[in-house]
């Protein structure tokens, strides 16, 4: 329990300053993070604080899909938003091309190894992810294309408020599924509670 905690929690803050570094790379950024922008730049509310309020609101749209939030739900809203914000203070802004890109390459390889730690901890999806499963559940369509919808929804208008869109934005939606893919196996608290050598559960105290 007290790995899974840690995990989750260092996945979560990882997670944010890894979006951060995507922000000033100035490339574009993932779907989410351009509607939080695009947001912000009306609002003049941060980038981070903007990603949190989302990730409320979103969460509130899991009650008529009749989803129920874990631990790391509720953590995720309030962290990934909070260590975002106070990365985008520290990190400056990205110039010329080759500081631009290895903020971007490094953004994206931190949020997969964050993802893998949070998700590996099992404490519950985070919001917008959650709808997406919600909308699969409720609805009967594939997750593809529940994610499809969804992304590339809040990606245009998010984009139509102003929010990055570029080549960073193609590379996160290529390379972060592989990169997950690969980090979860490495990092999943349930497959490392197992006897490399039996594959069978090793006595731990009962979560």
């Amino acid at each position: 329990m007290t790995r899974r905690v840690v995990q989750l929690l260092t996945g979560l803050i990882l997670y944010g300053i890894g979006c951060a570094l995507t922000v000033e790379a100035g490339l574009g950024v993932d779907p989410w993070t351009v509607f939080a922008e695009g947001v912000s730049i009306h609002t003049g509310i941060g980038i981070g604080w903007m990603t949190s309020i989302i990730g409320f609101l979103v969460l509130l749209l899991w009650i008529p899909l009749r989803q129920k939030p874990g631990v790391g739900t509720v953590a995720n809203i309030v962290l990934v938003g909070t260590s975002m914000q106070f990365a985008l203070g520290i990190i400056p802004p990205m110039s010329g091309l080759l500081a631009q890109f290895a903020a971007l390459l490094g953004g994206i390889v931190v949020v997969a190894v964050a993802s893998g730690l949070y998700i590996g901890a099992h404490f519950g999806p985070g919001p917008r992810d959650g709808l997406m499963t919600g909308m699969h559940a409720r609805l009967g369509w594939p997750i593809f294309a529940c994610r499809a919808i969804v992304e590339l929804s809040v990606l245009l208008i998010g984009w139509l408020l102003g929010g990055t869109v570029g080549i960073g934005t193609v590379l996160f939606a290529l390379l972060i599924g592989p990169l997950v893919h690969i980090a979860l196996p490495l990092l999943d608290t349930r497959r490392s509670a197992r006897s490399p050598v039996t594959g069978s559960r090793q006595a731990r105290p009962a979560d």
